[in-house]
């Protein structure tokens, strides 16, 4: 594996006492021609550094008559996070317990980092090691510190460094288009490489793509990162010389959840800010990062939606906040938000801190109804298609794989109020009260996309029969979250 920004090769040994797999960086003739102080840099920079997100310098070794030196360093057996986000798997991005912990872990290393005042200055998925640790979750760690030297928050540097897909726009022009110009760099250059290394690593595509790709059309791909218009996230040219795209959303095929996104696009946005007077600093940045790694979560399946949400809150927000979030996700009002949990019904205290929920996670949600009178325009509601007969869903491809649901029709997204203008028709669910939603419920939930589940329209309201319609609820609910299970895998 060749290192970018030194010249070298980084090669597997192992220490002849022990028999510890190690890595052995070595370096070839070209990187001797440069200053002394150059070359020590690196040396230096590891001596000083120890952070489990980090990778470990074990010593500094010369190599026979040569005395040519080597860096014995920690082993990382499962490559790199490039390596993880080339996977076919990971083709629209990492999942998303994964993503957390990318993310954890590069906060804490560039922290630590911060703490020593270094800038590393080649921030991509190639320089972020990957091991599995002994209770099989990954540790991810930076490494190849080159092009990285001692600098503090209000110091500069003009000396260019890193790989361009990830460079920001100021060193850009310098490094790749060889512009001359007289600025200096700042510590935020780093930042915007994070920004564009945690955008590849939640989408599996780079945010900034002119037409024919960044390495074929440099001038493009300057344009773009110096024209975005504040708040966007990402741009793509579709066309040879065509109009750049803007987006200020993560990509619908992204595997993050609503939650995590609405947290994770202000931080994206704020650090891929080519102005650097504008660009976050790394005070801000850790804010923003570590009020997400703080959150709990509280995993929500909305019933009639057959929609999962993952909401991420403060542990120390109550339950107002929590199904104003909700809300947020589902359009739900709060007052209308009746919620149950291992099929009981689940009262919240409105003074009741988050941290007192219920334990709930993706296969054992809170299970919300809506209990207004009026059909709301939500995702994921269903209508009755007249000429087809059947209900159809528009929560979008992959909630429908799977579930049994009608194929006579492509699953479509309309509001309600298109349906209505279409001449469509869909059922109304007055769930004003747990007794008077089972039977509605039913109805909703047809033979026809259930089929392992015979529930019928007019179900007498006896006790027997309503605990029996909430058995059946929770199988459509384990079906549902089996079929999503498996299109995941």
């Amino acid at each position: 594996m060749r290192s970018a920004t030194t010249p070298g090769f980084i090669r597997c040994g192992h220490i002849q006492k022990s028999g510890e797999l190690v890595a052995v960086k070595v370096f070839n003739n070209a990187s001797y021609l440069r200053p002394h102080e150059v070359q020590m840099r690196e040396f230096e920079m590891l001596r000083k550094l120890n952070h489990k997100n980090i990778v470990k310098l074990f010593a500094v070794e010369e190599t026979g008559s040569s005395k040519q030196k080597v860096l014995v360093m920690e082993y990382c057996s499962s490559g790199s996070l490039l390596n993880v986000l080339e996977d076919p798997a990971n083709a629209f991005g990492l999942p998303e317990s994964e993503f957390l912990i990318v993310l954890q872990c590069v906060v804490a290393g560039m922290n630590h980092l911060r703490e020593n005042g270094v800038v590393h200055r080649d921030i991509k998925p190639g320089n972020i090691m990957r091991l599995v640790g002994e209770d099989g979750q990954s540790i991810y760690k930076l490494t190849d510190f080159g092009a990285a030297r001692e600098l503090e928050d209000d110091e500069k540097f003009v000396s260019v460094y890193g790989t361009e897909e990830y460079l920001h726009p100021d060193v850009y022009e310098r490094a790749v288009l060889r512009k001359p110009q007289q600025k200096a760099f700042g510590v935020t250059v780093d930042l915007w490489s994070i920004g564009v290394t945690f955008y590849h690593a939640a989408t599996g595509s780079l945010p900034f793509v002119p037409f024919g790709g960044p390495r074929r059309n440099k001038e493009i791909m300057y344009k773009i990162t110096t024209e975005k218009p504040p708040g966007a996230i990402a741009g793509i040219q579709r066309q040879e010389n065509g109009n750049i795209e803007w987006s200020y959303e993560l990509p619908i095929t992204c595997r993050l959840s609503t939650g995590l996104k609405d947290q994770l696009i202000p931080v994206l946005a704020n650090i891929l800010e080519v102005d650097q007077e504008k660009c976050w600093g790394f005070d801000q940045f850790f804010a923003g990062t570590n009020d997400i790694l703080h959150r709990i979560v509280v995993d929500v399946f909305s019933l009639q939606q057959a929609s999962s949400h993952r909401i991420y809150i403060h542990s120390y927000n109550t339950t107002a906040k929590f199904l104003d979030a909700v809300f947020k996700q589902t359009n739900i009002a709060p007052h209308h938000q009746e919620y149950f949990f291992e099929g009981h019904l689940y009262e919240l205290d409105p003074n009741l801190q988050a941290h007192n929920f219920c334990r709930t996670t993706e296969s054992s949600p809170l299970t919300l109804l809506s209990t207004s009178e009026q059909p709301e325009d939500v995702l994921g509601v269903r209508y009755r298609d007249r000429e087809c007969g059947c209900l159809e869903m528009c929560h979008g491809r992959r909630a429908a794989v799977g579930t049994g649901i009608c194929s006579s029709h492509y699953p479509q997204r309309f509001p309600i109020s298109q349906l209505q203008a279409q001449g469509r028709t869909f059922p109304i669910l007055p769930l004003t009260g747990f007794s008077q939603s089972l039977p509605s419920l039913t109805f909703f939930l047809t033979p026809r996309i259930f089929h392992d589940f015979q529930i019928f329209p007019s179900l007498p309201g006896s006790i027997q029969q309503m605990e029996c319609c909430l058995e059946k609820m929770q199988g459509i609910y384990k079906q549902f979250k089996k079929a999503r299970t498996c299109l995941s895998e």
